[in-house]
């Protein structure tokens, strides 16, 4: 008698995983999040291993997440995930207080943030055909009368 299940947002070969309270400001945070979308989640997880960012570890965690989702909840296969969206959104702001001089002081804030990681399941493609033609690595024929 409870409320109807309420409908599923992604598609069936997605799944996401999201990282609530990351210590760290949107705008760090997207940049992290710009080195992953669209790649593949293998790729992903290792691009993420040596970056030098301090919160690439949180992000390489929710990377895993969403693949585990992937896998466990929806029976994904895990090799040909890829990143579809990573997405970052603001959280809470804590504000504090700096001494300054004569008595007075100026504000800090401190952001949070969160992202938001969908894989998605990769159907099988052929590789990509060759351009027929082409240079083909002659150099271009020098120009008449210019000597």
């Amino acid at each position: 008698m409870g409320k109807p299940k309420h409908p599923r947002a992604l598609s069936d070969k997605e799944a996401q995983a999201v990282a609530k309270n990351l210590r760290v400001s949107p705008q760090k945070l997207n940049l992290v999040a710009a080195l992953i979308r669209g790649k593949k989640v293998g790729t992903a997880l290792s691009d993420l291993e040596f970056s030098r960012k301090r919160i690439a570890v949180d992000v390489r965690k929710c990377v895993m997440s969403a693949v585990a989702n992937a896998e466990n909840n929806h029976g994904l296969d895990v090799d040909q995930l890829v990143v579809k969206e990573a997405y970052v959104g603001k959280n809470l702001l804590m504000r504090r207080m700096h001494a300054r001089a004569r008595g007075r002081s100026g504000p800090i804030q401190k952001p949070f943030s969160q992202i938001t990681v969908v894989v998605r399941e990769a159907e099988e493609q052929e590789a990509p055909k060759k351009a027929k033609g082409g240079n083909k690595g002659n150099k271009p024929a020098a120009k008449k009368g210019a000597a």
